[in-house]
């Protein structure tokens, strides 16, 4: 068994952002020298996803506002308060519950050298808390 592991920094221009990770993955996986095996994507973050979608501008903009509905930013969450052990206001809440439902990885195969995805999927790398330096790391395992 076989690992190869990197990490990726993603900086997103908006509080809310789907940032087209697809290629940077595929690059990664596809040149690991692992032939057959799975490829985890996995983000290092709690108000960040993970996720497989159809990569067209109105599908982001239905997942946006649909995300924005279910998990509304003017909601008074508990979470908005002085959390002294951070010394600020915890005020993002609808990042960490749409995380929830985007999930904080992906997990895809690699046959003959190549990552298996749906013609018309892409992976995502999900921001749901503002314009910040993130990572996400690509672990390939197989043979």
């Amino acid at each position: 068994m076989n690992t190869c592991l990197e990490y990726f920094t993603v900086i997103a221009d908006a509080e809310f952002q789907m940032v087209k990770i697809t290629e940077q993955v595929k690059r990664f996986a596809e040149g690991s020298g692992i032939k057959n095996g799975i490829v985890f994507v996995i983000t290092l973050h709690t108000t960040t996803g993970i996720t497989i979608n159809e990569s067209l501008p109105c599908v982001e903009k239905d997942i946006e506002e649909q995300l924005e509905r279910l998990i509304p930013s003017d909601y008074p969450f508990n979470h908005n308060h002085y959390l002294p052990s951070y010394g600020t206001i915890g005020g993002n809440t609808p990042g960490h519950l749409k995380s929830l439902l985007t999930g904080n990885h992906c997990v895809l195969p690699l046959v003959d050298g190549k990552v298996v995805l749906g013609s018309a999927a892409d992976l995502y790398f999900c921001e749901f808390d503002g314009i910040k330096r993130r990572r996400y790391l690509v672990y390939v395992m197989g043979e």
